[in-house]
This record gives structure tokens, C-alpha cells and sequence, in this order.
């Protein structure tokens, strides 16, 4: 199965810029010497995709020219409203039946997000075409995160609910989705949605099976101290899979 990588990559980091990380929009915020934009790029072409969209707002794309980028990068610019309508410009350049988001801010350890995909491919397809759930996210245990999406998540795996009552699981910004999603873009415009999380959440209600694959080591970049925790994470060496 062909697979293709996406990231939405439009905000502007207005959190980051607030608490002293950076003026730079948030997808050229630098990791040990990479931007944010290439970093996931790369670790998505490295989990196995063969190619990436990412989608950025103006002001970054009037930057972008002075970073040497991936040539499996494709650069869509739009000035997006949310990060809801930054995933369904995303939907415009998508041809597979399944492709891999990612936040450009979702920060995970290599060996998690290559573990991710083949557990996550178990699950949305299998040689005889059945599939268990329709896609996957990537959730990690709580640690604090002042703006967690929840996950309830069943014993078998499927993701009940998502939202503010606290569980155990958070969402770590990392998504393996059948392209099917995007039928129901005029539905959440409808309905004036204006998050990724609130679509997430519409998928559920409309009986869209989502899975859960936990990973370990997630951080969620909003803030300076996130991106001190993030480059520490970044400078320790690779290890096996937990």
C-alpha cells in the first residue's frame, strides 16, 4: 500500500512566540540544528512514506526559501482559518486510500512513529481485506500537557470518545486516516467546526472506527520549556521499542 505523508504545518505558534521560544513562525523553529517543517518530514519519509504535503500560512512561505528542504516535500501554501481546515486543504493533494498526519509540533521519537505505522496498517487493513478500524491515532500517557485532547479508549482498542474529561491517554499528534475522511468536510463546515479535534470528533459520532496504537515518548511543542524538553529528547540516543 502506497503511503503518503502529511503535515499541517499553517499556525502561527503564537503560544511559542509568547513564552520567549522563538519570533519565528513555529515551522521553522529550529531542533538541533533542523527546522520543525524538516524534522517531520523526514520522520515521516523515514516510517515509510514516499512523499510529504505540508501545508503552511504565508508568512512562512516567505521565509521557507532560505531552508533546504526534503525533495519528497511538496509545500501548499494557504492562509487556513484552523487547523481543521488546514487538514482538509491537506485532503486537496491526497491520492492513497490512507495517509500519515502529523502536527508539525507533534514531536516523537523515531522508533515509535516506524513502529506506528505497521501496527497501525494491521489494524485498517489485513491480506483479505478486512480491517479492524477504519484508521489510527497515535495516543501517550498524560504527563501535564496544559492543552491535552483526551482519548477514552476501549479495551479492544477503539477509540470511544475524545475530548476534555480527563483519562489516562492523550492524542499525540500523529494520525494514520483513510482519505474517506474528507466526505465529510461540507458537514463539519456546516456544522462551523473550527479545530482538528473537534473533526476527530465528528468522524466518531458518524461511526468512523478509529483505533488507538500507544506510543511513548510524545511531546506536544506549545511552549519554550517544550522545546527545551524536546531537544533533550533529541540528543539521547535511540532506543529499542517499550
Amino acid at each position: 500500500m502506497k503511503l503518503e505523508g502529511a503535515i499541517i504545518a499553517a499556525g502561527r505558534g503564537e503560544r511559542l512566540r509568547r513564552s520567549g521560544g522563538t519570533q519565528l513562525p513555529k515551522p521553522l523553529v529550529e531542533l538541533n540544528g533542523e527546522t520543525l517543517l524538516v524534522r517531520q518530514a523526514r520522520a515521516l519519509l523515514a516510517a515509510g512514506a514516499e512523499s510529504v504535503v505540508a501545508v503552511i500560512n504565508s508568512e512562512t512561505a516567505s521565509l521557507v526559501r532560505n531552508f533546504a528542504l526534503p525533495g519528497e516535500l511538496r509545500l501548499v501554501v494557504r492562509d487556513t482559518s484552523n487547523s481543521m481546515e488546514s487538514l482538509l486543504v491537506l485532503g486537496e493533494s491526497l491520492r492513497g486510500s490512507h495517509f500519515l498526519l502529523a502536527t508539525v509540533d507533534a514531536i516523537l521519537p523515531q522508533p515509535q512513529l516506524s513502529r506506528f505505522v505497521p501496527e497501525g496498517y494491521e489494524l485498517v487493513a489485513s491480506p483479505n481485506g478486512s480491517r479492524k478500524f477504519d484508521g489510527v491515532l497515535a495516543v501517550t500517557r498524560w504527563s501535564g500537557d496544559k492543552r491535552p485532547l483526551f482519548a477514552d479508549v476501549t479495551n479492544a482498542g477503539l477509540i470511544a470518545a475524545l475530548g476534555d474529561r480527563q483519562t489516562d491517554l492523550v492524542t499525540a499528534g500523529v494520525y494514520l486516516l483513510p482519505r474517506s475522511i474528507f466526505e465529510f468536510a461540507a458537514k463539519a463546515r456546516e456544522r462551523n467546526l473550527g479545530a482538528l479535534r473537534q473533526f476527530l470528533s465528528l468522524l466518531i459520532a458518524e461511526h468512523i472506527r478509529l483505533g488507538a496504537v500507544e506510543v511513548h515518548g510524545a511531546i506536544d511543542l506549545d511552549e519554550a520549556a517544550d522545546l527545551e524538553a524536546a531537544r533533550r529528547l533529541e540528543e539521547q540516543p535511540e532506543e529499542d521499542d517499550r
